[in-house]
């Protein structure tokens, strides 16, 4: 676990930063793909957002949980097939971030991130960038 201070526009660059994020989507494609596919089913976004997002926490019903499958798949599933390519799991996850970043706004917040978190790339790109006088 790290203890990192983040704010919004942390995020919206990491968005921003098409060569970053676009690396970053690739990877979690890639790791929720559990069967190779090059499409996430239901259970592979339930199974693998469940390692950097709450969704299916103990305080969650299953019909929760379904209805935020449902709502995930009626918008970004682009060929209606009931599973997401790597274009709408791009665009759901350029969603979530973003929510993320409106979400904590403009103001720095203290947070504890998981090294599996959402938020992780985000702060590491923007470690990354900054420059320190020698």
């Amino acid at each position: 676990m790290n203890v990192v201070v983040v704010n919004s526009t942390t995020v919206t660059d990491f968005v921003n930063d098409t060569t970053n994020f676009d690396s970053f989507v690739k990877e979690w494609f890639a790791m929720l793909d559990a069967n190779g596919d090059s499409n996430l089913s239901r259970d592979e976004i339930h199974g693998g957002f469940a390692r950097f997002m709450p969704l299916g926490s103990h305080s969650q019903s299953q019909e929760e949980i379904d209805r935020v499958l449902e709502l995930i798949f009626t918008r970004f599933d682009e060929g209606q097939n009931d599973s997401l390519d790597l274009n709408g799991f791009k665009s759901l996850m350029t969603e979530i971030m973003n929510a993320v970043a409106r979400g904590i706004g403009g103001s720095p917040i203290i947070v504890v991130l998981e090294k599996d978190s959402l938020l992780v790339k985000a702060v590491q790109r923007e470690w990354a960038s900054q420059s320190y006088p020698s």
